[in-house]
């Protein structure tokens, strides 16, 4: 929201580096955008707006003029000027609870993709360069260098590469999951896979049931939607059932958004009896269940999937490649019933046109080789030995692991007393250390004291050495304040 007056300088020039009365024009779409003037709303007068802004009168009405020639608003003879009835640009940071932008979710993520390689980034949610399989990308490029003309120019086929989605279809077996290649659509990635599930399954205003705590970007991809979030308290054997039926029974959501195997952030297991439980209620309350499960391969022993028990009849599963091979090339899947995926193929088409062709095929060309499996089974054992380190690194200062997870890069973890992970965050990021606070990931502000830790990103000193003294500041002052 606009806070305050917008102070000018004593020259024509605003500080963006326009006149005033961009200024002006600027100042009233960003409360349009950041719905503070919703459509049919009333502007400021001018004499008003110009006191606000400190500019004169007549720059106000200029800048009216040119939104009313714009569209943005109209003029009302004797009445005043009043927002358009268009949907104002969505400005996603200002929907939903006003987080400080040192925990908002799209700031965490923001600041971990612009940073600078200097920048520690133990709050990120990937795998550092060094640990990808580098060699096995490169063998593959040079195996689409020699691909004919249509692999490199062409567009590629609605539901993807048929020999990826062949080879998807084998690997999800290995799961439980039964989906033919006809069943599995091709998408750039896990993402893009929830959004279009989004715009397939919701109207504007529909309920979706989230864990809490869960992956921040969930959030963030609903409030795009306009969908109404609510959320469920997440356990070490999935979410609490009883809370479940009670949320399910009161607010009839139209989906539930989870990770079964591997949870971001707490590094959960789905247990075979809560799977059974939720796959119940689903079917009671009319529930469709999106299992993201893009941290497949960095299991050890597969953990139940909710679309194994399922059949695909309620549950759709999604799955990418960005966290074990390349975020670069991205290359994500949905499998689903065939009647779903005709529609989701409409709307790929609708919304992006054609399949990333390149990518599908360097993915394939990836995971056929057996370079890859014996890259995850390396890459498994090396997150194990950084679990461990990292793990007893962070109780020597103070924080404790919520629990032990069988596998993945994702440490969730309690921080001593008192203390409130956003401030955390504030301290070390003054030392270019990127951090990952609790509340970022709960829907209900109820994990401040949580933090989430990338166990392969906590490999270098300065990581523990912020913290220790984020935590020795933050504590006295806690001390202090005390007495």
């Amino acid at each position: 929201m606009l806070q305050g007056a917008v102070r000018m300088g004593a020259t024509a020039t605003g500080a963006g580096g326009g006149t005033r009365i961009t200024a002006v024009m600027n100042a009233i779409r960003q409360r349009i955008a950041n719905r503070s003037l919703t459509p049919g709303g009333k502007l400021p007068s001018v004499r008003a707006f110009a006191t606000t802004m400190q500019v004169s009168t007549s720059t106000v009405v200029d800048a009216y003029e040119r939104l009313v020639a714009e569209g943005v608003i109209a003029s009302r003879p004797g009445s005043g000027f009043y927002v358009s009835g268009q949907v104002a640009p969505l400005a996603l940071a200002e929907i939903g609870p006003r987080l400080d932008r040192a925990i908002d979710p799209l700031w965490i993520s923001r600041q971990s993709l612009e940073s600078s390689d200097q920048t520690l980034k133990p709050g990120c949610g990937w795998l550092p360069p060094s640990w990808m399989p580098e060699a096995a990308l490169r063998r593959g490029l040079r195996g689409l260098s020699r691909a004919g003309d249509a692999a490199l120019t062409d567009y590629g086929t609605p539901l993807g590469f048929p020999p990826l989605r062949q080879l998807l279809a084998r690997r999800m077996i290995e799961r439980g999951i039964e989906a033919p290649p006809d069943w599995i659509m091709l998408t750039e990635s896990g993402t893009q896979a929830i959004d279009l599930l989004c715009r397939f399954f919701l109207e504007t205003g529909d309920t979706v049931l989230v864990d809490d705590p869960c992956y921040f970007n969930f959030h963030a991809l609903l409030r795009a939607h306009r969908a109404r979030i609510v959320s469920v308290p997440y356990t070490p054997t999935g979410p609490d059932i009883e809370a479940f039926a009670q949320v399910v029974a009161e607010h009839r959501p139209r989906l539930y958004i989870t990770n079964s195997a591997i949870h971001n952030p707490t590094g959960a297991v789905l247990s075979p009896v809560v799977a059974h439980r939720v796959l119940k209620l689903a079917d009671q309350f009319d529930l469709t269940i999106v299992e993201d499960d893009i941290f497949a391969d960095f299991e050890h022993t597969p953990a139940p999937r909710l679309a194994a028990f399922d059949g695909l009849s309620r549950v759709v599963h999604i799955g990418s490649f960005s966290k074990t091979l390349s975020a670069s090339a991205r290359c994500g899947f949905i499998a689903a019933r065939p009647e779903w995926i005709d529609g989701l193929v409409d709307l790929k088409i609708a919304t992006s046109f054609g399949g990333g062709r390149l990518s599908a095929e360097l993915t394939y060309n990836v995971l056929r080789d057996g370079g890859y499996r014996k890259h995850m089974e390396g890459l498994r054992a090396r997150l194990s030995r950084a679990m461990a380190e990292t793990g007893s690194r962070l109780r020597k200062l103070g924080i404790e692991p919520w629990l032990e997870p069988q596998s993945g890069m994702f440490l969730w973890c309690r921080l001593p007393s008192g203390l409130d992970a956003a401030d955390i965050a504030r301290e070390a990021l003054a030392e270019n250390v990127v951090l990952a606070p609790g509340n970022a990931f709960s829907l209900s502000q109820s994990a401040q004291e949580f933090m989430r830790f990338n166990v392969s990103q906590c490999l270098d000193d300065r990581v523990f050495e912020t913290l220790g003294r984020a935590i020795d500041r933050r504590t006295s002052r806690v001390s202090l304040v005390r007495a």
